[in-house]
């Protein structure tokens, strides 16, 4: 006989159970009742009632061991199939959206491999493999990624450029942040789901514009400036080219040295003013990165930090929130190796420059 998955028994153990087996055969022989071997051999009826059957069909034989089950396995060389399939994505293989779940992997292994395995395995398998179950990034349906590939090399000479003149390069982004927090998740009762009390008629709202500047052989530096909203008719309710120049400004007078700056297409980084400005400045660089590419500014990087830092807090006065965001960003500073993990996670990198 054979255990189903292989038993879960060692070659011992197996070997054991054989011989209670065939104990109950020779009984069987005899002529003993099933009621009376089952007691004697400390097992159940059915399984006394099983193992008749079998003795009964196919005699003594049918009684041994035929060692484990070979359980459904998928080779290295099958896994590689089955990655360049979960490559193409849930949508090629019928599915609505683009969630991989276990299941559906599951899916594409029996039709693509022929192999059964249970969630389980499956589960096992994908770990086994460097696979986890991650939240995806979003990416813009509009975003050109020729135009980013040109792009990234307009970076690049930004980064050489820099590095020519012995300055640094600086990635600009701004972002707003709310009395109301993000949320995150938190341990709680089940059926009891938590509550965080947030304020409901504040629409205060606070904006900061980051730099994050980097140079060979130098420690990375974040330099930020906050704006507050003010709740008056017809008041601005974002930074003007006037106060990016001031920071730009700021950033230059404490890394004291030429600096490009890499930002997106904002149209207020696009003004007349800030163009002339640049012009009439020796010290300032500007590049554009390419449309719908966040992913290449380290800046956004560090608004995750920050609001993963702020989730479920309940600000109570605007200057809470204010005196937060402070907090939170002079952590960041202090840590360089913080933002030169920004840096990483764009997939850039700040090289020294080669000697000619």
């Amino acid at each position: 006989m054979r255990y189903p998955e292989g038993g879960g028994l060692t070659a011992e153990r197996r070997a054991f159970r054989e011989g209670i087996r065939l104990k109950a055969g020779e009984r069987f022989a005899a002529g003993e009742k099933t009621a009376v071997i089952a007691k004697d051999l400390r097992v159940s009826v059915r399984s006394v009632e099983r193992w008749r059957r079998a003795w009964r069909e196919s005699g003594m034989e049918a009684l041994r061991s035929a060692g484990p089950a070979n359980s459904p396995t998928v080779t290295d060389s099958q896994f590689a199939v089955l990655e360049d399939e979960l490559g193409k994505g849930p949508s090629a293989h019928g599915f609505e959206d683009e969630r991989w779940t276990l299941a559906r992997v599951q899916t594409v292994i029996r039709r693509r491999l022929r192999v059964s395995l249970s969630v389980a395995t499956v589960w096992r398998l994908l770990k086994r493999h460097g696979w986890s179950w991650q939240a995806p990034a979003r990416r813009a349906l509009e975003r050109d990624e020729r135009a980013v590939e040109v792009e990234e090399g307009g970076v690049a000479a930004g980064k050489s450029l820099a590095a020519a003149h012995g300055g640094w390069i600086v990635f600009e982004d701004e972002a707003g942040f709310s009395m109301t927090p993000p949320r995150a998740r938190t341990w709680g009762r089940r059926g009891h789901t938590p509550v965080i009390r947030v304020r409901g008629r504040s629409r205060r709202r606070t904006s900061v514009a980051a730099l994050c500047c980097y140079k060979p052989g130098e420690k990375s530096r974040l330099v930020h400036r906050p704006r507050n909203h003010l709740l008056l008719k017809g008041a601005r309710k974002s930074f003007s080219w006037q106060d990016y120049r001031d920071l730009l400004v700021r950033a230059h007078i404490q890394l004291g040295g030429p600096i490009v700056v890499v930002w997106d297409n904002l149209n207020t980084h696009l003004a007349a003013g800030l163009k002339r400005y640049e012009a009439e400045t020796d010290w300032l660089t500007t590049i554009r990165l390419p449309p719908y590419a966040p992913d290449l500014n380290p800046v956004e990087a560090v608004w995750s930090l920050v609001r993963r830092a702020t989730a479920n807090t309940a600000f109570d006065t605007p200057d809470d929130l204010d005196r937060t965001l402070r907090r939170e960003l002079r952590r960041i500073q202090i840590r360089p190796h913080l933002i030169d993990g920004c840096l990483t996670a764009t997939g850039l990198a700040i090289n020294p420059p080669t000697s000619p």
